[in-house]
């Protein structure tokens, strides 16, 4: 072979003279998307990619990681290609670790190895979430079929009791209404949870978004004696989707009341953030630990897994209010103390760039019993 004589780009390193690399090796290495390195027969880096030095395999003209180097001196010693995974020190902010599938070939007959390593950080969580979410998926539903079906094992046996068929019947009833909620919180979480955008997005009134949601949660409320109401600035306006505004709004209140001691409030307020609109949902009920304030928003995550079974909850609601929110290009948040209530507030990018209020003509909406 001859000696290449090559140019310095942005993505690879100049190379000595006289290390000599095959053309084709060199066109290659240039447009592959995973991080490459080429070895010379003294472990010494030839050429590394952008990649590979950004993810910190790569520092100086040293192969920094471990267990690629013990590859390499394996492969250059048989000429076998090699397969395997290995994890390094994650280069991202919040990221323990990453993972990489690493392929280790031979370069011709000069001691030249190349290493590939692609990174499957990503896909590997996807999985991760994928599986855990299956098995969260799979016992949820099992609690309430399975109650069903005892209980009409139990209504058959008690034919002859009235009374019993009537409260076992109750009992069924509850949990068939438990399994429609789950379903339906399945499929909006389903349709929403793929990280993109609103599809058809339009401008949406907050003060309809907010009255329709407080409608749909009314009856959960007059049960508890709780007072729901309405306030905030009005005539602000978002853009996106009315219809999963209110599901949001619904979730966010349907968890107020329902972690709220009887003959209490939860207000619904909205005001203008400059480019945004935040709406926010505050009760005085029992208040979110710190230590679970994390992982609120997880799917199927429960502060007290006993009570929310009691009250009906999937686990579901704060999960689908995230996913809306990441939908719209906004965010929601949480303030919470032990004792003292919750606050959850969304917030949305405003219709036309600007949050802009009108002003209050009538004093807020309360929602009575």
């Amino acid at each position: 072979m001859l000696a290449i004589r090559r140019q310095t780009d942005k993505d690879e390193d100049p190379e000595p003279v006289d290390d000599m690399l095959s053309p084709g090796v060199a066109s290659v290495l240039a447009v592959l998307p995973s991080s490459a390195v080429v070895l010379d027969r003294d472990d010494r880096v030839l050429r590394a990619s952008s990649a590979a030095r950004a993810f910190g395999l790569v520092r100086g003209d040293s192969l920094m990681a471990a267990e690629l180097l013990a590859l390499a001196r394996k492969v250059r010693r048989d000429g076998e290609i090699r397969e395997s995974e290995i994890e390094t020190a994650g280069r991202k902010f919040g990221q323990e670790s990453t993972t990489f599938a690493v392929r280790v070939a031979p370069l011709g007959s000069t001691g030249q190895v190349l290493v590939l390593a692609e990174d499957q950080t990503e896909r590997r969580m996807v999985e991760a979430v994928r599986r855990d979410f299956v098995a969260n998926v799979s016992h949820e539903l099992k609690t309430p079929v399975g109650a069903l079906s005892l209980l009409a094992e139990t209504i058959q046996d008690a034919a002859d009791d009235p009374e019993a068929v009537t409260r076992f019947a109750g009992r069924m009833q509850h949990e068939a209404a438990r399994l429609t909620y789950l379903v339906q919180d399945l499929i909006t979480l389903s349709r929403i949870q793929g990280g993109e955008p609103v599809p058809t997005p339009g401008p949406v009134p907050i003060d309809a978004a907010v009255h329709e949601a407080i409608d749909r949660c009314n009856t959960k409320a007059s049960a508890k004696d709780i007072t729901l109401v309405a306030g905030g600035a009005e005539g602000l306006q978002i853009w996106g989707d009315d219809e999963l505004l209110v599901t949001a709004l619904r979730n966010l209140i349907d968890n107020a009341v329902a972690y709220s001691p009887e003959h209490t409030r939860v207000v619904v307020s909205a005001r203008p953030a400059g480019r945004s609109v935040e709406v926010s949902v505050s009760d005085q009920g029992i208040g979110i630990p710190e230590s679970a304030q994390e992982r609120i928003f997880e799917r199927f995550f429960r502060v007290d897994a006993a009570r929310s079974r009691a009250t009906g909850g999937t686990g579901l609601g704060l999960a689908i209010v995230k996913h809306v929110a990441v939908a719209h290009g906004g965010e929601v948040t949480v303030w919470s103390k032990e004792g003292s209530g919750s606050t959850f507030t969304l917030r949305l990018p405003a219709f036309g760039g600007t949050a802009i209020a009108a002003p209050r003509t009538t004093s807020p909406l309360e929602v009575t019993k």
